[in-house]
């Protein structure tokens, strides 16, 4: 490590406080969205280091003032990220501590922050990851998805042609698959992935992550299209969506006794023919189906 100034930092290993040298990049992960869910350590880090590169330094703002934290800032975004690093590696050659964040999850993983990452490394600087949120992990460990491996894919190309060529080469890959999406492409990526991958293996939709709005839903891909168009609502905030390995689709007992659970709720308040359109429309399953169990249901709950 570069000799500089020194500082107090929290211990990678111990927790323990102690004088750390500067020259330091410390790339830290911040709330998704609750901002309560930010380690002690983050904190310690964000008040004691020189320097804060932020994505959009509005948002870190909002952080910062929350935990009455006055470290200076500059942006970093994917616009300036090649010159914000030139600056940042002459920072640390002046023996500054510099911490990098993203407006949410941990820097660097689909948002900004590799190129600065490896324009320190080079320089010979060290770089010291604060682990924290991760909308990956999150909606993985929330997801029931058991598969032994799993292929992080980000966002797809906006582009129709390129987004389905880039699904075709993950296609056969024999894990989950995890794609970030944001709300104005959401509906598109959808089709697209029920087109490339087919309609019977298993997703779970997860949205607005430890925000107030957060959703995950389970079902398959090819009921994700009409569960989405139902509400508007639904199409809003950022989204995690973890597609099933290929085999390991939904078992039908689990499918249908989801199914029938959601028209025992509906029969209780609407008629057959109302409760199974709407059942249609919210697991995007066959309408004869969905009918013949409405009907055994009905007459089961009049004896």
């Amino acid at each position: 490590m570069r000799s500089g100034h020194r500082k107090e930092i929290v211990a990678v290993t111990t927790g323990e406080k102690i004088s750390a040298v500067g020259n330091v990049l410390y790339v830290v992960a911040t709330p998704l969205g609750n901002l309560r869910d930010i380690t002690l350590r983050a904190l310690d880090v964000l008040a004691s280091v020189d320097v804060i590169a932020a994505e959009d330094t509005r948002v870190t703002s909002k952080l910062l003032a929350r935990h009455r934290i006055a470290t200076r800032m500059l942006s970093l975004h994917a616009h300036n990220e090649r010159r914000r690093a030139a600056e940042i590696v002459s920072l640390l050659g002046s023996g500054k501590s510099v911490a990098l964040v993203s407006d949410a999850g941990t820097p660097a993983v689909s948002d900004p922050g590799a190129v600065l990452v490896r324009a320190v490394a080079q320089a010979g600087y060290v770089v010291v990851p604060v682990p924290g949120p991760s909308a990956v992990i999150a909606a993985l460990s929330a997801s029931g998805i058991a598969a032994p491996q799993w292929l992080f894919c980000g966002f797809l190309p906006a582009a129709a042609t390129a987004r389905r060529a880039a699904l075709t080469r993950v296609s056969d890959y024999p894990g989950a698959l995890v794609f970030y999406e944001a709300p104005h492409r959401i509906a598109a990526t959808l089709d697209a992935l029920v087109a490339v991958l087919g309609p019977e293996r298993g997703l779970v939709v997860a949205r607005e992550l430890t925000k107030r709005f957060e959703t995950i839903h389970r079902c398959r891909l090819g009921e994700a299209p009409a569960w989405l168009a139902v509400d508007t609502d639904r199409a809003r905030g950022e989204f995690v969506l973890i597609v099933d390995a290929p085999g390991a689709t939904i078992r039908a007992g689990d499918d249908a006794d989801a199914h029938d659970r959601m028209l025992s709720t509906l029969l209780a308040e609407l008629p057959v023919a109302q409760a199974v359109r709407l059942a249609v429309k919210l697991t995007g399953a066959p309408r004869n189906r969905l009918y013949e169990r409405a009907l055994k249901l009905s007459k089961d709950n009049r004896h």
